[in-house]
């Protein structure tokens, strides 16, 4: 009788999960706020940039996320508090406009790479949850297959909603757009909050 080579259960559970906490279609309005005004060809290739770092940073950690947390001597709630302050600084620029005045070139950079790759989509939570999938895998490697399947079917459906976002734009609008910048602070600020309350939370019940 041969081993199994993919646990199903495994891929269905990391994948809903992975899904809710990455939250695909919740990106779009953040990912219109900071590239709508851009050219097509700009909200793809920042589409694409996001989700690769995204899919880095998750892939790390699911690999080594243990090992690097106990090195460095941090836990998931310090990475849940700089997460928070992180997206809190985004969601305060997009709330007052500040962000509109960053040259073009720097702001490609850190769209990509802040806020969208990490910490809103490779944030706390998804490192969170896929470093205890890797627990369950338990080492084997059915469960190794499948966790590393769903990450890639997450991030496919994550660049899938970026990438063809710009319908939204031709529904919007410049009008829309703006709307959506602070619509999205908001919804930022309030993510922000709640990671740095769970941080908080942690260290006072760890303490």
């Amino acid at each position: 009788m041969t081993a199994a080579v993919f646990d199903t259960t495994l891929f269905l559970e990391a994948s809903i999960t992975l899904l809710v906490i990455m939250d695909p279609p919740g990106t779009v309005p953040v990912f219109l706020s900071l590239v709508g005004r851009k050219s097509p060809a700009a909200r793809a290739k920042a589409a694409r940039q996001s989700v690769l770092v995204s899919f880095l940073v998750v892939t790390l950690f699911a690999v080594a996320g243990e090992f690097i947390l106990a090195y460095l001597g941090i836990g998931i709630h310090a990475l849940q508090g700089a997460g928070g302050l992180l997206l809190l600084l985004v969601a305060l620029d997009l709330l007052t406009g500040r962000g509109s005045s960053q040259p073009e070139a720097a702001e490609d950079v850190n769209v990509a790479l802040v806020p969208l790759g990490t910490p809103l989509l490779a944030g706390p939570g998804a490192i969170a949850a896929t470093i205890v999938f890797v627990r369950q895998t338990e080492g084997a490697l059915d469960g190794y297959t499948a966790l590393g399947a769903a990450i890639v079917v997450v991030h496919l459906v994550l660049w899938a909603c970026m990438r063809f976002s710009g319908v939204l734009i031709k529904v919007v609008r410049e009008s829309g757009i703006t709307l959506l910048a602070k619509i999205a602070g908001l919804l930022l600020a309030a993510i922000a909050v709640d990671l740095v309350a769970d941080s908080v939370r942690g260290f006072i019940e760890g303490a």
